[in-house]
């Protein structure tokens, strides 16, 4: 096994525990353990291809760990009325969505490459997440600061969403 994929793995492992920690309201842990397997996330990319060891193993890992961290996280903020439904919704909905689609073109043999949408959209969904899990007492309008951030995640969330169908579409319109 290498170190890209040891860091997919454990990401994957604290997905549940950042679960667990949220819903015992233990926000400042759950931050701590949630920012070190976001920075994995970009850790196992890096290292993968500066040390030439992308695998098709690794990129499934490093999708599923993803999906387990955020999702995981998202239900558990849900839990304790720190995400709005809509919101998670949206996300978790667009991360199936483009899962479904990666399954398609791989039936045909094509991989979508990532894009910098979803590398922004990564960055901006960790940090209104994050941000949700330390959440200030005073709001800034009408919504707290991490309320705020998640309005521009999902905004992001929605730009990459289509941006993968649109270059999916291309791809597969012309196999």
């Amino acid at each position: 096994m290498n170190l890209p994929n040891l860091l997919a793995y454990t990401r994957t492992a604290a997905a549940p525990v950042v679960l667990g920690l949220i819903i015992a309201e233990q926000y400042g842990v759950a931050v701590v353990v949630f920012t070190f397997a976001a920075v994995t996330d970009f850790a196992d990319g890096y290292l993968a291809r500066r040390w030439q060891v992308t695998t098709v193993l690794g990129a499934f890992l490093d999708s599923v760990a993803d999906k387990a961290l955020v999702t995981g996280a998202l239900v558990a903020l849900l839990q304790v009325n720190r995400m709005w439904a809509w919101a998670a919704f949206v996300i978790i909905i667009r991360e199936l969505a483009v899962m479904a689609l990666r399954g398609v073109a791989a039936m045909d043999k094509e991989a979508i490459p990532p894009s910098v949408w979803g590398k922004l959209k990564a960055v901006v969904q960790f940090v209104a997440i994050g941000s949700a899990m330390v959440r200030p007492v005073e709001q800034w309008g009408s919504f707290y600061p991490d309320e705020w951030l998640m309005l521009i995640a999902i905004g992001v969330t929605v730009a990459s969403g289509v941006d993968y169908f649109v270059k999916a579409g291309r791809m597969l319109r012309s196999t």
